[in-house]
């Protein structure tokens, strides 16, 4: 470890040599659009762009490819169960929430555990670098713009080779937002283009007829609004519920990883009244996502789930976490005076 760290400072100082004069500074409406229950915007016309190509950016993204093909997987998936629309929807989220977001959350623990597991080589790195860098600053001259740019600089590279040589680019832990963000949209938007219309048929019969019997409970219609506001307050608690989760986790968050919390907070609460003015359909899914959101972020603090995935143990791991939640949730929220 000591001829490694001596091999690494023999590579830095040479470039810190090489600092000495300071571096570079860093839309239309749809004619007869039914039901009445829905807003008019709700019922704009998502099946087309207009012909001379000067249809909205909304209107663009209901008609393409991407969309049509979230549509083809809520057909088949009646095709193949012969569910109602309300289990399609609830069938559907879950089957591509386990192929395609667990596996993805786990991939973004399992960078996150590693990068967490080379902070305290990296912090060892900072100190020595600092003096490194504070004893050229004192021998050359260096102002404390140049000192301070010249130590981030090799800083950065340090860093950067350690996540090369672990594998484990904090980038990568952002591949779920990537993936997760456009399928939640697309599916979000064809069963929305189903609700208010839209030209697919199966055996005769228009998607929207049987969307308009295909629910169940309080709203076995879904292709009007959520009139008792079950399924949009449902899911603002929902979503609430995740960023608690994520802040109790959390002990010492920076000032930015506080804001971040609040903004999230509001957006969750700022979705109960958007969820209602779409159509039951839209809400459903919305709220069957952020359920099985919620049950992949308990899960995935499963100690034995996680040794299943091969993610690396870190300090912050515990043994009990659900029990070490509870309490954090009581303390928080419920025995404070």
């Amino acid at each position: 470890m000591m001829c490694g760290m001596g091999c690494r400072w023999q590579r830095v100082l040479p470039t810190l040599q090489l600092r000495t004069r300071g571096l570079p500074l860093l839309p239309s409406l749809r004619n007869g659009a039914k039901p009445p229950a829905l807003p008019m915007w709700a019922v704009a016309s998502v099946s087309a762009v207009s012909p001379d190509g000067a249809g909205g950016w909304y209107e663009a993204l209901a008609a393409s490819a991407p969309v049509r093909a979230a549509e083809e997987v809520l057909l088949c998936a009646h095709a193949a169960t012969g569910l109602p629309w309300w289990g399609r929807i609830l069938l559907t989220t879950v089957a591509l929430r386990g192929a395609v977001t667990l596996p993805l959350a786990a991939y973004q623990h399992y960078i996150l555990a590693k990068v967490e597991n080379l902070q305290p080589e990296i912090k060892n790195i900072a100190k020595h670098l600092n003096h490194e860098v504070a004893v050229y600053a004192n021998q050359l001259g260096w102002s404390k713009r140049v000192t301070r740019l010249t130590y981030l600089k090799n800083m950065r590279r340090l860093v950067s080779e350690l996540y090369v040589r672990d594998n484990c680019h904090p980038f990568k832990a952002t591949v779920l937002v990537w993936i997760q963000l456009p399928m939640w949209t697309f599916i979000s938007v064809a069963l929305r283009n189903f609700s208010t219309g839209g030209a697919h048929s199966e055996a005769g019969f228009s998607v929207q007829e049987q969307l308009a019997t295909g629910g169940i409970l309080w709203f076995p219609d879904l292709t009007v609004l959520d009139s008792t506001w079950i399924l949009p307050v449902s899911l603002g608690v929902t979503n609430l519920l995740i960023v608690e989760i994520f802040a109790l986790q959390k002990i010492g968050m920076s000032h930015f990883q506080t804001y971040i919390t609040y903004f999230v907070r509001a957006v969750s609460v700022l979705m109960i009244p958007v969820a209602a003015t779409v159509p039951s359909s839209v809400v459903l899914y919305w709220l069957c996502s952020s359920f099985m959101g919620l049950s992949q972020n308990l899960l995935l603090r499963s100690p034995r789930f996680r040794q299943f995935c091969r993610i690396p143990l870190t300090k912050s791991n515990s043994d009990t976490p659900y029990k070490d939640l509870f309490t954090a949730f009581y303390a928080k929220f419920i025995s404070r005076k």
